[in-house]
């Protein structure tokens, strides 16, 4: 397998679920720590890039290391700042980037994926659905930092903006629940449930 660093953003202000997201626990484990250990199974390691990492340090393993996220003063909430940072420390070819709220990742899926940056060619290898790509559930060439920066530079804040510019592959994907962001209570209940009758194995080792 080709060498990847992860990164998982967990910047978000958890608006819908009126709680801090990234802490609720599903089957046990709190939703950070679950998607950072589906990382690990393809990653060497993994960045988590928030603002809180006094929050979340107690939750995660010694391959699992903080980068501080800064927001430009006055400026909302934007994924691909975050990105730009944690891309900035990364040594590795190839970067996992996830959000923190994608629950249903599944190992095996990972690994299968992973098998289709042998043949990708692009920046980017990623999902893409009727809306457009999804940008946080995939990966990207370390080089491709020059060309981020740049656009941000400009002040353009959309991820969907600044892959339009780019050479990007599409991810080959069978099941769409991966991408399933918990965004409300009910998406929580609805998840463990889901999960836990599927058989995943949800306790931190």
């Amino acid at each position: 397998m080709p060498s990847i660093t992860g990164i998982v953003l967990a910047g978000g202000k958890s608006s819908r679920m009126g709680s801090d997201k990234a802490l609720l626990p599903i089957g046990g484990v709190p939703m950070l720590r679950l998607v950072c250990d589906r990382a690990l199974s393809v990653c060497d390691r993994v960045y988590v890039v928030t603002p809180w990492q006094e929050r979340y340090k107690h939750l995660l393993p010694a391959t699992c290391q903080f980068i501080r996220e800064v927001q430009p003063r006055g400026a909302e909430n934007a994924p691909i700042l975050g990105f730009a940072q944690g891309l900035a420390q990364v040594t590795t070819d190839w970067v996992l980037l996830l959000a923190c709220d994608l629950p249903q990742l599944q190992v095996e899926v990972l690994q299968g994926w992973v098998k289709q940056l042998n043949n990708c060619r692009a920046i980017a290898l990623l999902p893409r659905h009727a809306k457009g790509w999804e940008p946080l559930c995939g990966f990207y060439r370390r080089d491709c930092l020059t060309a981020l920066t740049g656009f941000i530079d400009t002040g353009e804040r959309s991820f969907q903006s600044w892959l339009k510019q780019q050479s990007v592959q599409v991810l080959t994907v069978t099941d769409a629940q991966m991408f399933f962001n918990c965004n409300t209570p009910d998406d929580v209940a609805a998840t463990e449930k889901k999960l836990i009758s599927r058989g995943d194995g949800l306790a931190i080792p």
